[in-house]
């Protein structure tokens, strides 16, 4: 394929990185190029997920279950209103995400917003760069809402040897923390001085602390916790980072970088993350009533979602045809309904961190929720996570914490429109 930089080879990395090309010629041609490929796979593709979906209709009549969603939350007793109550808040909240939809055509410039203009920068790259040291320290002061034996064990883990920091060859990409019982956390890294390896180093730092505290308070056979809990603790020290670094921002550059990061943050993991939730309960729905899943009806049902999704009937951001086969592209279909915790996560996250925040703020202040959400870290899975959550303070079978989440991200564009009014960005 011929792009404005030269020849490239289309595979899935570049379309990862040719889909983000500042050059909207160069965006449309990877689009077009690579699902137009996928498009002569979905037959087979299609065939392949079928057998999955398949098996868990099989499995979950055998084990007498009304739905395949049924049984595969029943072993984490989370009930399956959660999924439906997420699915439903989306479809009652697609105004917030065709709002953003609209802040991010105005950004860009232009005449008319396609799906391919989804993963393009729309705000030049934060020009500051960070030291390890200057990242710590603005993690432990983001952190400080949770307390000073939080910021203080997570300090000590950040001088005794929890991080493995640099590049290196053969070093795996990425981040992670894991943990070995007994001993502490271990994070591996790879800082280069970016922002978003700053907010990388509190998320994982929220893994880590989690780990560790579970780890203090419970045996070996309850230290772990389950996935329905693990990235509340990692993207609450995101939200909280956020926020202390746009409440010390010295310039509107510096704040629209931030609240444009944050904003692209929670459209993809709620709305995104979403979609691909409903995708995944309407595909097992249409198994249970005999409907075949070839790769046809599967791109149809994507196409059909992913259109009502970004407002395409009503000229909010055009989705091509071709564009219905992405559902080829995602493994996480294949995980047995595992997507829908990615929303359900920063749902709850958004949802302590206001309140956190809100208490140290008060006069006098109090320390009720985070003595809570503190207590749900340190359960491991001595309990069940949905009724851990709860006790922290989030019902997610209510739109409560869903409507939390859309007021952050409603004054998240507030304050972008502040900032772009006053320049004249039309």
């Amino acid at each position: 394929m011929t792009l404005s930089s030269g020849e490239v080879t289309l595979d899935a990395a570049a379309y990862t990185k040719y889909r983000a090309a500042t050059s909207r010629e160069d965006r449309l041609k990877t689009f077009e190029a690579f699902w137009a490929r996928y498009n002569e796979y979905t037959r087979t593709l299609g065939t392949s997920l079928n057998a999955q979906v398949q098996a868990h209709e099989f499995s979950r009549k055998v084990h007498k279950f009304d739905s395949s969603l049924a049984e595969a939350m029943f072993g984490d007793n989370v009930p399956t209103a959660v999924y439906t109550q997420l699915v439903s808040d989306i479809h009652a909240n697609l105004q917030t995400l065709h709002r953003y939809l609209r802040v991010r055509q105005r950004m860009m410039g232009l005449d008319a917003l396609g799906y391919e203009d989804l993963y393009a920068p729309v705000l030049k790259r934060y020009e500051r760069t960070f030291t390890p040291e200057e990242a710590k320290a603005l993690t432990l002061t983001a952190v400080a809402a949770l307390g000073k034996e939080y910021q203080d064990i997570l300090g000590k883990g950040f001088e005794g040897g929890w991080i493995d920091w640099f590049p290196r060859t053969g070093k795996r990409s990425g981040a992670y923390s894991t943990g070995a019982y007994g001993l502490h956390p271990f994070q591996l890294q790879n800082f280069t001085g970016l922002y978003e390896e700053v907010s990388t180093l509190a998320h994982e730092s929220g893994h880590s602390m989690h780990t560790f505290l579970s780890d203090r308070a419970q045996p070996y056979a309850t230290h772990d916790y389950p996935i329905f809990v693990a990235e509340v603790a990692s993207t609450l020290n995101e939200n909280l980072l956020v926020h202390a670094m746009l409440a010390n921002a010295k310039t509107d550059d510096e704040r629209l970088f931030l609240l444009g990061s944050h904003l692209d943050g929670l459209r993809t993991t709620l709305f995104r993350q979403g979609l691909f939730a409903e995708f995944e309960l309407r595909m097992h729905e249409m198994a249970a009533a005999g409907e075949p899943l070839n790769g046809e009806n599967l791109s149809a049902l994507y196409l059909k979602l992913v259109r009502e999704y970004y407002g395409h009937d009503k000229g909010i951001c055009a989705v091509k045809d071709a564009y219905g086969a992405e559902w080829a592209y995602i493994p996480h279909f294949y995980y047995d309904f595992y997507v829908y915790q990615y929303a359900t996560s920063v749902i709850a996250s958004v949802k302590l961190a206001d309140g956190i925040r809100a208490e140290a703020l008060a006069n006098p202040p109090s320390t009720a929720r985070r003595d809570a959400y503190l207590r749900m870290l340190s359960a491991g899975s001595s309990r069940y996570a949905f009724d851990m959550l709860k006790e922290a303070g989030v019902d997610l079978t209510t739109s409560e914490p869903f409507a939390a989440a859309m007021r952050d991200m409603n004054q998240t564009m507030d304050a972008m429109d502040l900032i772009l009014n006053k320049r004249g960005t039309k």
